[in-house]
């Protein structure tokens, strides 16, 4: 009697293998570090292998792309912030707007137009935007800065760019949105706002502000 030979089959390499799923947990960290939406925040860290620090870096670039697109968006809705800080030596009123009613009431956006109060407190901007510095205002602290660089004998040929290093610092420190924020400076103020446009899926603007200190002299 012939035995018949046992032919084993190689394993299906296929069959039996586990896709690899993003822990709750991970995900409600992202979303508490972002702002994004639960199904943004598991699609991230899916696509960074579950890496926390590079999941936020894609939702931040994601919600910079997204918020390009709303910008044209009018804004018509939003809120009036008021703050006081130093026991009332200094005060400050904000606008914030948004495009609807419905994300004007929410907490997360009064939240923000509220850190937006604390941010005037504590950093003195002098307007919201490049675009908002008079014009003379510009000239003038190039030419202070021209003059400077002149007068501590630099090099003719790289005074110029001495000039808009000089001026781009003063637009750091003078302007809201190219400011550090102050709870995290690993990212500016319009970092921050971006990130509420693409957690809110609106247009946000940080229309006005008036910040006042005890004493100061009035114009």
């Amino acid at each position: 009697m012939m035995l018949k030979p046992i032919i084993v089959k190689p394993a299906n390499p296929k069959k039996g293998k586990t896709k690899m799923t993003t822990s709750a947990a991970l995900v409600k960290e992202l979303r508490k570090t972002t702002g994004a939406g639960m199904l943004d925040c598991r699609n991230a860290l899916d696509a960074s292998n579950g890496d926390l620090e590079k999941a936020v870096v894609l939702l931040r670039e994601k919600g910079l792309a997204d918020a390009e697109k709303r910008s044209g968006r009018e804004t018509r809705n939003g809120v009036l912030d008021l703050y006081s800080h130093g026991e009332g030596r200094i005060a400050v009123m904000v606008e914030v707007n948004c495009e609807t009613d419905f994300v004007a009431r929410t907490k997360e956006f009064r939240s923000f137009a509220h850190e937006i109060a604390l941010q005037i407190a504590a950093a003195a901007p002098r307007w919201i935007s490049v675009e908002d510095v008079p014009s003379d205002i510009s000239e003038n602290e190039g030419e202070k800065s021209r003059k400077l660089a002149q007068e501590e004998g630099k090099p003719e040929n790289i005074i110029e760019r001495i000039v808009e290093g000089r001026l781009s610092k003063f637009f750091d420190e003078n302007c809201l949105l190219r400011q550090e924020y102050v709870r995290d400076d690993s990212k500016t103020v319009n970092q921050f706002l971006q990130e509420m446009i693409a957690s809110t899926g609106e247009n946000i603007t940080i229309r006005r502000f008036k910040r006042w200190t005890v004493g100061e002299e009035i114009e």
